[in-house]
């Protein structure tokens, strides 16, 4: 399979380019052979069911590319620099999970882990510089927002990450943080989570501003399933109240981003 769905915009496209990393769930049967069965099992820190949450944002106009594959395949929100095989928090591709636990019982060797990375990390980073470079032709702004989950160290239901105000403007992070706040989320910025590796690196492209948006796994899944050493669900009641808000809240912002640039 690719290492990325690309989700066009239906009608008019607006200039912003929604990004998922974390998201994907596959992994390779070669790959999956090297893992400790209690890690492919759970694969802990994904960030669950993102694609069921913003799949309504190409409606809005809003060019969504999402990474099909696990982040334990190759982590798309890391900088491509030796070690590529080490820390959850700096390699390419982790050794053990975000708890220090680890994730093989086979060791990938050098050359197996640099086929992930021509094969999922490259293709990945050089379609999502494509349509950046393609939108900001078009528009001369493009925005582009780096959507995540999680479950802790916060509290908080959302933490807007910008590297503390140096990928994007003003603007756009007060629009989001108050669409946000208008459904009643408690939202934070750059509070541990402020901005990765791809807010960060695509947000010094000229005519970008980048944006991470991190949405606590409470605020859309069962807490209950979230104890379990298995994926929750989506299917869950919780979920459906956070979809319809998310999409309003996502309209709300095309609104405010498109208005603004009309305003000049």
């Amino acid at each position: 399979m690719e290492p990325f769905l690309l989700h066009t915009p239906q009608g008019q496209t607006v200039p912003i380019v929604a990004n998922l990393p974390h998201s994907g769930l596959l992994v390779p049967d070669a790959i999956a052979a090297q893992f400790l069965p209690a890690q492919l099992e759970s694969l802990p820190n994904t960030d669950w069911h993102l694609d069921q949450l913003y799949r309504s944002l190409p409606a809005l106009g809003i060019t969504v590319l999402q990474a099909t594959h696990s982040r334990y395949v190759v982590d798309l929100n890391r900088q491509l620099q030796e070690p590529i095989f080490g820390s959850f928090w700096a390699s390419v591709i982790p050794a053990q999970t975000a708890f220090g636990k680890p994730i093989y019982a086979t060791a990938p060797s050098l050359e197996q882990l640099q086929e992930r990375v021509e094969n999922f990390y490259v293709p990945y980073h050089q379609k999502l510089t494509e349509l950046l470079k393609k939108q900001v032709a078009v528009f001369g702004k493009v925005y582009l927002l780096d959507l995540h989950s999680f479950f802790g160290p916060i509290t908080e239901a959302v933490c807007l990450g910008d590297r503390n105000g140096k990928t994007c403007s003003e603007r756009l992070i007060a629009s989001v943080e108050t669409q946000f706040r208008r459904k009643n989320y408690q939202v934070v910025r750059n509070k541990v989570f402020n901005g990765g590796y791809i807010t960060g690196h695509y947000g010094q492209m000229p005519g970008v501003e980048a944006l991470q948006i991190e949405v606590r796994y409470h605020v859309y899944l069962n807490a209950a399933e979230l104890e379990k050493a298995t994926p929750p669900s989506w299917n869950v009641p919780e979920f459906h109240v956070a979809k319809q808000a998310i999409d309003d809240i996502f309209s709300a912002i095309v609104h405010d981003l498109t208005k603004s640039k009309a305003d000049g």
